[in-house]
């Protein structure tokens, strides 16, 4: 379950937007901020912080395509449809205008929606998220400084490779799932049992290992995407967030390609931030939020 600021369940729903079924939740009254999670996680992720914010905001928390209890269809996994998904599914309820706060994949995701529905967003939160076409792919090298700096993602050339991946994970969700969330963090405590069974339950049912390996697979479509993107630098305020002990001050170096208006925040923490260290991430989105997501 997941809880407002005032103890209560948050509202759930399904909406068929964009040719596939989301499932999301949300909270709160007043202006509209969406959260986007990343792999391999789900909306789940944002429970923390959805109580730090539903008290000023209507948060909205999706479960991305294919992935926690929305549908699996059998593509559309680039960061530009999935960004399409989220524009439709906030125009579905009737938000006009909105901030959006991604991490991971959802920061990816999050710039796709930002770049291509300038009209409706009004500010971008990147966390802890590396650009295809943007260097992401320069780590999948085996170099001495990925290896000894703790960023070589072996993972990414693994699950490009067809039909293995599904193969070997089949039975071993629990064990993969359970390994990547805490090695990754400078807290793996905070990969807390409840989590990782929420997570694990999600990604064990049918499909839910191809839609995650789909999202991974798309990498070189999204490059050429951000890519173009990128030519046409936002203009609306975009505030990057990292783990000082993963991606770190990249975030905003990378940003800074994409962007005009970047702030930047590094925290004493890992790769997943809105679970290891949620109150320091909302007293610095809190401040960010307030100047710029204002009701429509």
């Amino acid at each position: 379950m997941m809880f407002d600021h005032r103890g209560e369940a948050v509202r759930t729903g399904r909406a068929t937007v964009n040719g596939t079924s989301l499932h999301y939740r949300t909270a709160g009254a007043g202006p509209a901020v969406v959260l986007l999670h990343g792999v391999p996680k789900t909306s789940y992720h944002w429970r923390h912080l959805v109580p730090r914010l539903s008290a000023r905001y209507t948060v909205v928390v999706p479960d991305l395509r294919g992935l926690g209890d929305s549908a699996r269809p059998a593509d559309g996994f680039d960061s530009a449809t999935m960004g399409d998904d989220i524009a439709a599914l906030m125009a579905h309820l009737g938000h006009a205008s909105y901030g959006v706060v991604g991490e991971d994949w959802g920061a990816v995701i999050g710039y796709q929606l930002a770049a291509r529905h300038r009209d409706h967003v009004n500010a971008l939160v990147f966390a802890e998220a590396l650009f295809p076409g943007f260097g992401f792919e320069d780590h999948t090298a085996l170099t001495p400084e990925n290896v000894h700096g703790g960023m070589h993602l072996w993972h990414l050339g693994f699950y490009f490779q067809p039909d293995v991946p599904e193969m070997l994970i089949a039975g071993h969700e629990r064990e993969l799932l359970t390994y990547m969330l805490k090695y990754e963090r400078t807290h793996p405590d905070t990969a807390t049992p409840d989590a990782i069974d929420e997570y694990v339950r999600c990604y064990s049912m049918p499909g839910g290992i191809r839609a995650m390996l789909s999202v991974y697979r798309a990498m070189l479509v999204d490059a050429e995407q951000n890519r173009e993107a990128a030519k046409v630098k936002l203009d609306i305020p975009v505030l990057a967030l990292g783990g000082s002990t993963f991606i770190g001050e990249r975030n905003e170096t990378q940003m800074r390609h994409m962007a005009h208006d970047v702030t930047g925040h590094d925290f004493d923490a890992g790769h997943d931030l809105a679970e290891e260290v949620p109150d320091e991430m909302a007293a610095v989105l809190l401040p960010f939020l307030a100047d710029r997501v204002r009701a429509a």
